[in-house]
């Protein structure tokens, strides 16, 4: 690899620091710019709306790698900067503060943001969103103060803040226009085991409501009204309804984007030596044969590291089983799978009692499965997944039977 050639990766997430850690442990000598538009090197998020916001986790035990690493590894790590255009033609970036810096190979690692919800009251003092590590602490901050929490959305964001805000000791509502927690990502089955956690943690659930206003007085949130006019009280309103993916700078460049950036296999995108990695890539799976945005960790670990081979001229197909965890009060919970399509949620275990497996099937083939309270199961479970066998289900639910015994030989 000429070390005249320069990588410069958009986007100090997870998947552009495991790309800038991949390019120097892979041997690539040339010069690596990484951009970040926040003023922290690469971090994992999943801990900012469990542990680290509860203030069990230090700070700098979310860091991807320690402070000197950059400097170190030879790292061009420009934080608290943003690229402004991308030109494709000329091969360069534009950044923020005018300088423009020429590139053999770029990585578009932008990631997501939180969708806002355009309720009239949104600019009140009190109404949180959560993404990066600045908005965990603002957020820790301001539950420790609260009396009451009002969580808006039911997904693994409002789902694990709500969770948190109760084991931090505050009375906490939980608004969703869904019939159960977790419903969209999940399905009613699941759903209605969170539906029970929450509730017997002493969530106040308002399923099926959806916000009409937030409301508040002298500047400061008092909590939201919804479209049957119930008013829900609380000095703070966390708003997680999803995100979506930052793909205006690949958009203004005529990059394809399609829900994300779209790019092929290896991670490639419609334009020459530009990839996509993490939150914002729309990757085609060659195991589901479909384009798949994938918002987990586990995503943007290794896309990150798929990413750096492929740029370096090492193909690399990105076709690992989406995988994704939660940890809400004391139950934790590992999904693996993609099931758009399926006939029946299979049950192995005590559903009740919280600890037990469970599987999408679509005409007796296992397309997903999700353990709640019982470690070791991914690898079963993802094996079961690629076998595409058809499986004999009273074995399947069958807590007796191993689950490494229903694998087709050589999946495992």
């Amino acid at each position: 690899m000429a070390a005249a050639q320069t990588y410069v990766v958009v986007g100090a997430g997870l998947a552009g620091g495991r790309a800038v850690e991949t390019l120097r442990k892979e041997g690539f000598e040339g010069r690596i710019v990484l951009v970040g538009a926040e003023p922290h090197r690469p971090y994992n998020r999943p801990p900012l709306s469990k542990d680290y916001l509860r203030g069990e986790t230090k700070l700098d035990d979310v860091f991807l790698y320690d402070e000197g690493f950059a400097a170190a590894n030879d790292i061009d790590q420009r934080l608290d900067t943003t690229v402004e255009a991308i030109e494709v033609a000329q091969r360069r970036v534009v950044l923020d503060t005018g300088e423009r810096i020429d590139f053999d190979r770029l990585l578009l690692s932008t990631g997501a943001e939180p969708k806002r919800l355009p309720s009239p009251g949104g600019d009140l003092d009190g109404v949180q969103y959560l993404r990066t590590i600045d908005d965990s602490d603002r957020l820790r901050s301001r539950i420790e103060q609260a009396s009451r929490v009002v969580v808006v959305g039911a997904g693994w964001i409002g789902c694990e803040v709500a969770a948190s805000a109760r084991q931090l000791g505050r009375e906490v509502s939980l608004v969703t226009g869904v019939s159960v927690p977790l419903e969209e990502a999940l399905g009613t089955e699941i759903g209605a085991i969170y539906r029970d956690i929450h509730a017997e943690h002493g969530v106040d659930l308002r399923l099926g409501a959806t916000v009409e206003e937030f409301v508040g007085s002298n500047g400061s949130v008092e909590g939201v009204r919804t479209a049957d006019g119930e008013l829900v009280a609380g000095d703070l309103v966390v708003v997680g309804i999803g995100v979506a993916p930052r793909v205006q700078l690949a958009a203004q460049a005529g990059i394809a984007v399609d829900d994300g950036v779209v790019t092929d296999e290896f991670l490639a995108t419609s334009a020459d030596g530009i990839y996509a990695a993490g939150d914002v890539a729309s990757a085609r799976h060659p195991f589901f044969d479909t384009q798949l945005r994938v918002e987990h960790w586990s995503n943007a670990r290794f896309q990150g590291v798929a990413a750096a081979k492929n740029m370096m001229g090492t193909p690399t197909p990105y076709e690992r089983i989406p995988y994704f965890f939660s940890d809400q009060f004391d139950v934790s919970m590992e999904y693996s799978g993609h099931a758009p399509r399926f006939d029946r949620v299979a049950f192995r275990g005590d559903v009740r009692g919280w600890k037990c497996i469970a599987f999408w099937l679509d005409r007796g083939r296992v397309v997903a499965g999700l353990s709640l309270n019982i470690p070791k199961t991914t690898k079963p479970v993802q094996a079961l997944i690629r076998g595409r066998g058809v499986v004999d289900v009273d074995r399947l639910t069958d807590p007796a039977v191993p689950l490494a015994d229903l694998v087709p030989a050589g999946s495992l």
